[in-house]
Parts: structure tokens; sequence; C-alpha cells
């Protein structure tokens, strides 16, 4: 597969009481469960887009603490009609401010239409590779699973 344009997505783990938080949303016609964030926009810096993405999908402002994982082999996207290269930032973040999101208790519980999205809490020891749709994410699993043992 040939690929001349990259996707870079950035993504935060907010982590709290040794519970991390992820994402169900609807979108390109499927059900998805990944970490909060999104795509980098052109004249955008990696922390200002993941800050960016926080307010935009959760309404709270975020501390951005460290660099957890660049992705460092090849992985073309598997969901755009274009092949590209994909390139996804993983950060470690903490709220400014107390939160008040609502989340739930059930995988993908929100409606088939695009852009519906939801929130959920999990026990880091209690993630499943298989329950994240994309190959970087369960990779992501795998390591932190490992570094929170």
């Amino acid at each position: 597969m040939q690929t001349n344009q990259f996707n870079i997505r950035v993504y935060g783990f907010l982590i709290d009481d040794g519970r991390i938080l992820i994402t169900d949303e609807f979108r390109l016609g499927i059900f998805m469960t990944k970490f909060p964030g999104g795509g980098l926009q052109f004249g955008e810096g990696t922390v200002d887009c993941l800050k960016r993405e926080f307010m935009e999908e959760l309404n709270i402002p975020i501390s951005v603490l460290s660099h957890y994982y660049t992705t460092d082999f090849f992985q073309p996207t598997t969901l755009l009609p274009s092949n590209m290269q994909l390139v996804n930032i993983y950060y470690l973040v903490s709220a400014i401010q107390p939160y008040s999101f609502p989340v739930t208790q059930t995988s993908n519980d929100i409606p088939a239409v695009d852009g519906a999205q939801s929130f959920r809490w999990v026990k880091i020891s209690d993630l499943h590779e298989e329950e994240f749709t994309f190959p970087i994410d369960r990779f992501i699993v795998k390591k932190l699973k490992t570094d929170y043992a």
C-alpha cells in the first residue's frame, strides 16, 4: 500500500483512582472505542490540539503532565478511504478543575448517529485490547497494563 500523507492524532489519558477515561463514539458508520482526543489541525501544536479536543468533547480544561508514547512503527489508517500513515501521540493529562461530564457504565451507550459520543471510566487493570477499535490503541492498552500493574 502506497501512502503519501500523514494523519496525526493526539490523545490524552485522564487517570483518576486507577481508572482511565475512554470514549465510545459513532463515526464513519461504526461504533468505536478509543481514548479522548482527535486530529491535529494545521498550525496547531500537539498540546494545544489536546487541550482543544478536551474542551470540545468534555468541556474541561486540562493540563498536560507528560508525554506517554508516540507511534514508533508504521500504521496505515484503517477506516479512511485514502491511504495515510497514522501517527498517534499520547499524553498523560489532569483536569485543571473538578469535572462533571456525564459518564456511563455501558459500552456504546449511544445512538447510531454520526458524532454521537459517551465516556466511561474503566480500571486500567480491566482494560481489554479487543474492546478498542484501532490497532495502535490495542498496543497502548498492553503498555498501560504493564506500566500500571
